[in-house]
């Protein structure tokens, strides 16, 4: 009876520690908000993003915007089977379906004719995908793994996802955005069953970065370093004479967040950004609940007259609990004069922040803590303004088809609404 008594007394403890440490933050930790910083155009900004968040500034890259599945999986695909050295993907979504079995059969096909391909797909993300799938593709030649699958050893640590989308094609090419490989983004967001998002084709040094970034959890995965011309070629400014690219160079900046090895850098990157912004801040984001620290930082823009607009996902959600998270702190940033506007058409996965027409930051990261100390990360910084303005344009767009949250409405919604963002409340820390 009193080894039952302390086998269950241990198995207790056990537990606890578990959920402790899932639940955790991160060590290091942003407390205080930043004062006003120099403007996102001047020199000393970059400057301080240099130091701060690790990877250069770098010069001479073209960055083009696809939107929705219709442009961005053509894009994609047609890199895949251009590779001649090297392929290596990691996502946190990988379905079966239409999309899947395309990217399978692609990335087999390079395999077979002997190209190096890494596919790292977390494993959490990855439980709507066919086993027969990843086995088709291993056999063809396919390395390919899961991220941190259930494992005893690894209880502590499952509350930690890659959330990155990376593709990096001979280390020449590089794509990142809000993309997962399913069914659900096929199409140009025309109907409920075609999600709208936005990824980003980069070519010049800045893809070295992005091959970086896929490294960092494929050898945390594997213990294996990729190196050498096949995923490090030499990078020259971006060649006007590919069609894929943008109109001229850009300079830009990849860098990652993990709670691994304690960093804040994605929560400082939007801090600093923020606190730098003169004129505007403009937010696509597919799920918006931001902390304490960021919705003082944003209050702070405001009250030196930046314009804040935010474009969210409205009813079709594809996690209710997030929304109303979400609403609960919608009052705090509208009695102080921010838009809000809810995309109404079908899910609004877009992920995109755009300070000053000047900065534009896009990637896997969302708009709360998950992404900001819980989840793997990865984020491409262009410092281009006319590049902002092309952003702001498809920004703007969006905003069409999007209705304005009103303030009174806002302050009238029922008691149920208040109740069900109460609980939520409970566990945004944690969605």
């Amino acid at each position: 009876m009193e080894w039952l008594v302390f086998l269950g007394g241990a198995a207790t403890a056990l537990a606890g520690t578990i959920i402790q440490q899932n639940l955790a933050w991160p060590e290091k930790r942003i407390l205080r908000q930043l004062d006003d910083a120099p403007s996102v155009d001047q020199t000393q900004f970059l400057r301080e993003v240099d130091a701060l968040l690790g990877p250069p500034v770098l010069s001479g890259n073209r960055v083009s915007l696809l939107q929705n599945g219709e442009q961005i999986f053509p894009a994609m695909l047609e890199a895949i089977r251009s590779a001649e050295r090297s392929i290596t993907f990691e996502t946190y979504i990988y379905w079966s379906g239409e999309v899947g079995d395309a990217f399978a059969e692609a990335l087999c096909e390079r395999a077979s004719a002997g190209v190096a391909v890494h596919v790292l797909i977390d494993w959490v993300g990855s439980q709507r995908i066919a086993r027969a799938t990843l086995q088709r593709m291993r056999e063809a030649g396919v390395d390919v793994r899961l991220y941190r699958p259930l494992h005893f050893y690894q209880l502590w640590r499952m509350n930690n996802r890659t959330h990155r989308k990376l593709l990096v094609i001979d280390g020449r090419i590089g794509f990142t955005g809000g993309v997962g490989i399913a069914d659900l983004w096929r199409g140009h967001a025309a109907n409920p069953s075609q999600w709208r998002d936005l990824h980003f084709r980069v070519t010049g040094p800045v893809v070295a970065q992005m091959q970086a970034a896929f490294l960092d959890n494929w050898i945390r995965t594997t213990g294996q370093v990729l190196r050498g011309h096949d995923y490090f070629p030499s990078l020259q400014e971006a060649d006007g004479a590919d069609r894929h690219d943008g109109d001229h160079p850009v300079r830009a900046q990849m860098f990652t967040s993990s709670p691994n090895g304690g960093s804040d850098s994605m929560q400082l990157m939007y801090l600093l950004a923020i606190a730098s912004a003169r004129k505007s801040i403009d937010i696509a984001a597919a799920y918006f609940i931001p902390d304490r620290l960021i919705l003082a930082q944003l209050r702070q823009a405001r009250r030196r007259g930046v314009r804040i607009r935010v474009i969210m996902p409205h009813r079709r959600t594809d996690i209710g609990l997030v929304r109303h998270a979400s609403r609960r702190l919608w009052g705090r940033l509208l009695r102080h004069g921010a838009r809000l506007y809810l995309y109404e058409h079908t899910m609004y996965h877009a992920k995109m922040l755009i300070v000053d027409q000047a900065l534009v930051s896009v990637g896997s990261t969302n708009f709360d803590s998950r992404s900001f100390r819980l989840n793997d990360e990865a984020s491409l910084n262009i410092y281009d303004e006319a590049f902002g303005v092309a952003a702001t344009a498809v920004f703007e767009a969006d905003l069409a088809q999007s209705r304005p949250v009103a303030w009174q409405r806002w302050l009238r919604r029922s008691w149920w609404s208040r109740l069900r963002e109460r609980i939520a409340g409970l566990v945004d820390s944690q969605l």
